[in-house]
């Protein structure tokens, strides 16, 4: 079995059975009241190498595409988005069912995926 790290997709890297026993040997808590050990450890890690005060871990990129654009956008605006994006013809429409926001596609350039 090739076990190797592919980032284009949650859920494409399969987690090898290291993976497995890591997750299960990991340290754990309630992330909702702040007291899992392990993702604070790793939100602060991340905080300080990008040089930001704080770092959230969210499960899924999808997730994450949701997170900023909540952040950026308010209700009734629209976000530009290539017309091909993951963002645009693969999540689901999260952006304009959960925040109310409307993407305006533009297409690629030929010679861009």
């Amino acid at each position: 079995m090739d076990h190797h790290m592919d980032l284009c997709s949650d859920t494409v890297t399969r987690p090898t059975d290291a993976m497995r026993a890591a997750m299960a040997r990991a340290a754990v808590g309630d992330d909702v009241f702040g007291d899992d050990p392990t993702v604070n450890t790793l939100q602060d890690r991340v905080a300080e190498l990008l040089g930001f005060p704080a770092a959230l871990f969210v499960s899924s990129g999808t997730q994450s595409n949701l997170c900023a654009l909540l952040t950026h956008c308010g209700r009734g605006e629209e976000y530009i988005v290539g017309a091909r994006s993951h963002i645009f013809g693969h999540e689901g429409g999260g952006a304009s069912v959960l925040g109310g926001i409307q993407p305006h596609p533009l297409p690629h350039r030929e010679d861009v995926d």
